[in-house]
């Protein structure tokens, strides 16, 4: 009895931590390549970077190797109740209104850019910007989550998720210790957002959710901040701003704790 416990317990752990991995390589090693061909297809990073297709690919692969599991998996919950979608997509505009106003007053200048100053049409980014995230948010919240989410509570998923999801993006690892600390405390704190908001949410109205914040953030960080320039100071801003407009959605979720599902 002991010895069949133990085996199916194996099982178990294996029938996510084999997919979590195979998604994983994919996911980085294809970013690394997407990055690689993107100067020689001409698309401009400030439309749209390629790198944000490598974790759709890793979730092409695992529906090629685990085509039912897949599907599970990204329709999420059978029972689709309403999620605060109008509070998660308020919450980029308090991030983004958190970390470039301290920003403005701490260098004494605004950090604002006019739309029409960009190099390609506004509407055009706007909606590579969703296109992308939605290809990043396909395979860290609609895939990774729910497949953490059955060995994991809700919280500590959303942190696992959060922590991979930041090492993924090495180049802003590789700038100084204060920079990438600000952006892992971004990405864990966004995770958590993202995965107590979706808990129960599935299929395309997830993808959707968790696109449309994604690409959010990222206009509100281009025409309000410039932490592309490898300063500190606005990276660190928009990790605590990040951390602190995750703090109503964690106490939400110790009202409403949904336990793990059984994998």
């Amino acid at each position: 009895m002991q010895t069949t416990r133990t085996t199916r317990t194996t099982q178990t752990r294996q029938r996510w931590k084999v997919p979590a991995g195979v998604h994983l390589v994919v996911a980085f090693l294809a970013a690394g390549a997407l990055g690689a061909v993107q100067p020689a297809t001409g698309i401009p990073t400030e439309v749209v970077q390629l790198t944000q297709f490598g974790p759709a690919l890793g979730v092409a692969l695992a529906a090629l190797l685990w085509p039912s599991r897949t599907r599970e998996l990204l329709a999420g919950s059978a029972g689709h109740p309403v999620s605060p979608w109008r509070q998660l997509l308020a919450t980029p505009l308090l991030i983004i209104l958190l970390s470039a106003g301290p920003y403005a007053l701490l260098t004494g200048a605004a950090h604002a850019t006019d739309p029409r100053g960009l190099h390609h049409p506004f509407l055009l980014i706007a909606l590579a910007q969703l296109v992308g995230a939605c290809g990043e948010e396909i395979g860290w919240r609609c895939f990774l989550q729910p497949l953490l989410r059955t060995r994991l509570g809700p919280l500590a998923a959303s942190v696992a998720v959060g922590a991979v999801w930041g090492l993924w993006h090495v180049q802003a690892l590789a700038q100084s210790p204060a920079y990438a600390a600000g952006f892992l405390l971004a990405t864990i704190a966004m995770s958590v957002v993202l995965g107590l908001a979706l808990e129960e949410a599935g299929g395309l109205r997830r993808l959707l959710l968790a696109g449309g914040f994604h690409a959010l953030v990222n206009l509100g960080m281009l025409l309000f901040m410039d932490e592309e320039t490898g300063r500190a100071l606005p990276m660190v801003l928009f990790g605590l701003a990040c951390a602190v407009a995750a703090v109503p959605w964690v106490w939400r979720g110790r009202e409403v704790t949904i336990p793990a599902a059984v994998g």
